[in-house]
């Protein structure tokens, strides 16, 4: 099942897709995407539901960030090998684990915001995974079991903020509008494989990232079983897992967004997100 949430910024609802493809109001049967609501269980119910027995929401509605409630937005760096090599660092011998400010998520199609003093704005197409059950110290072999889908995410990335100056990644990674999710949270019953999912990236048209999930050198349910030793992760939760090769730093010569700029992005089976990039 594809759950969804629309309206303006804030003051989203929870919905479904019917078959086809038509919006459908769940506000009446759950709060929100979040919560207990992302329980496997409780949204494996939720998909039992006819659609078109909801209200239809008209079409033009603005696309939320398909997730509620998170209280901690995970990113894994380096965890394509090609990726770290056009980066020009080392595979890690343990998951890099940094952390994204929650105020940089948005919808899936809302602008990238340009942050002021930028010089080095850049693209990340990833797969996220959404937590829909508390997880600590679980096993790989169980770990699925905790989660509520997944959905595509732009990790909107200031190069400059992020490696340039003192400190951690977390500031070149948190501006406002950095975090794109969406625009499905697409149940785990709907993907056979998190480890071959095709996805790609264009910036004006031009195709600058084309991979798959396939050469993660850490795969989803690593990830969940790994960070649940260091940490409970909780229902709504994100973990964003690492960008394929194709970055602008990777470029030769690096290329960086401005405004003006369009990026469009998607991921087999979770639906495409674009972004408009304009100034702060």
């Amino acid at each position: 099942m594809k759950f969804i949430r629309f309206g303006e910024a804030g003051s989203e609802r929870p919905g479904m897709l019917d078959s086809d493809g038509a919006i459908r109001d769940l506000s009446g049967v759950i709060d929100d995407l979040a919560g207990d609501a992302l329980d496997p269980k409780r949204l494996a119910a939720l998909a039992e539901i006819d659609p078109k027995t909801l209200p239809r929401v008209p079409a033009g509605q603005r696309i939320g960030p398909c997730v509620a409630g998170t209280g901690k937005f995970i990113c894994i760096g380096l965890n394509y090998a090609d990726h770290a090599a056009e980066s020009g660092m080392a595979v890690p011998p343990e998951p890099v684990i940094f952390m994204k400010a929650t105020s940089a998520i948005c919808g899936p199609n809302d602008p990238i915001v340009i942050p002021r003093g930028s010089t080095k704005t850049d693209w990340e197409v990833e797969l996220a995974v959404i937590i829909g059950r508390r997880a600590k110290n679980v096993s790989e072999a169980e770990a699925l079991d905790h989660v509520a889908g997944f959905a595509v995410a732009n990790d909107v990335s200031e190069r400059a903020f992020q490696t340039e100056r003192a400190g951690q990644w977390t500031k070149g990674k948190s501006c406002d509008n950095f975090g794109q999710i969406g625009p499905w949270l697409v149940t785990r019953d709907e993907v056979a494989d998190p480890q071959n999912l095709g996805m790609w990236l264009t910036v004006n048209g031009a195709r600058m990232q084309n991979g798959s999930t396939r050469t993660m050198v850490y795969g989803v349910a690593h990830l969940v079983s790994y960070l649940s030793q260091f940490m409970t992760l909780h229902p709504g939760d994100i973990i964003s897992t690492g960008t394929p090769p194709g970055v602008g730093l990777g470029l030769k010569p690096p290329r960086y967004l401005k405004a003006g700029d369009v990026v469009e992005l998607g991921i087999d089976g979770l639906g495409r997100q674009r972004q408009d990039v304009i100034a702060d």
